[in-house]
């Protein structure tokens, strides 16, 4: 166990799930960019916040991508990702809670499962900059 608790610490960890944060975001934000219109037709939800989520999505990647390139990655530029990862967890669940969202069945599970996997990739995020330090007896 301590073995894992090891790697998942560890910067190639980090890197690795940056990296895979950065490409979930490149797919998902192209792929609402531009399947927009079939995506709003199939899950009932505006095309417009579809193509505003992809739009976002783009620059982050790119943030999450620079991030991973840096020689010491800057625990900084990870805790804010963590920070919009979460953010964006919530908020879209938030966006169903409130009624910001009104999608068919398959539109809110589209929803909460990128919603899921984004905040499992925080988490990943979160357990790899971790300190060993805080690890107990």
């Amino acid at each position: 166990m301590s073995n894992l608790i090891s790697m998942i610490r560890s910067e190639t960890f980090l890197r690795r799930i940056l990296v895979l944060d950065g490409a979930t975001c490149v797919v998902m934000g192209a792929a609402l960019l531009l399947g927009a219109e079939a995506l709003s037709e199939l899950l009932a939800i505006d095309g417009l916040v579809l193509r505003g989520a992809g739009a976002v999505l783009q620059p982050f990647a790119a943030f999450v991508f620079w991030t991973a390139s840096r020689s010491a990655v800057p625990a900084w530029a990870v805790w804010t990702i963590v920070g919009l990862n979460l953010l964006w967890a919530v908020e879209s669940v938030a966006s169903l809670a409130v009624g910001w969202l009104a999608p068919n069945a398959l539109g809110v599970t589209f929803v909460v499962a990128q919603a899921v996997a984004v905040a499992v990739i925080a988490e990943l995020e979160m357990m790899a900059i971790r300190r060993p330090a805080q690890r107990t007896a």
